[in-house]
């Protein structure tokens, strides 16, 4: 069963960078989909990015492309979302999760397994 931590959240400026880590554990398959979601207060979960393990296809929600960052340590099992360009309406909670799926989709409901989240907070 795979197990996900997520960290790395913070407070910064409008225009500031964070790094948010998820660290997986147990059992992964050959590959799996590793995806990264988030939620605001009052609003529903919606998708960040994810990565196909197998093949490091990468995937970013319109909202994020050019600023947001996906990336893998396989050795340790470590993902990384690198966030650059930070803009208010970025703030909210954080989500690592995973799948056993070998097509990733950018939704919620297909995620079997998820961080505990990571609080993002993003002032103008």
């Amino acid at each position: 069963q795979v197990m996900l931590a997520d960290s790395g959240g913070g407070s910064v400026q409008a225009g500031g960078s964070l790094r948010l880590t998820c660290a997986a554990s147990g059992y992964t398959y050959d590959g799996y989909c590793v995806g990264w979601f988030r939620q605001a207060p009052g609003k529903e979960r919606e998708g960040v990015a994810f990565v196909y393990t197998a093949d490091t296809t990468t995937y970013y929600a319109d909202s994020v492309k050019g600023r947001f960052t996906v990336s893998r340590d396989a050795y340790k099992n470590i993902n990384y979302l690198q966030m650059n360009s930070l803009k208010p309406e970025d703030t909210a909670m954080y989500y690592c999760a995973a799948t056993t799926r070998m097509v990733c989709w950018l939704t919620p409901e297909t995620y079997n397994y998820w961080g505990q989240g990571t609080q993002v907070t993003v002032s103008s």
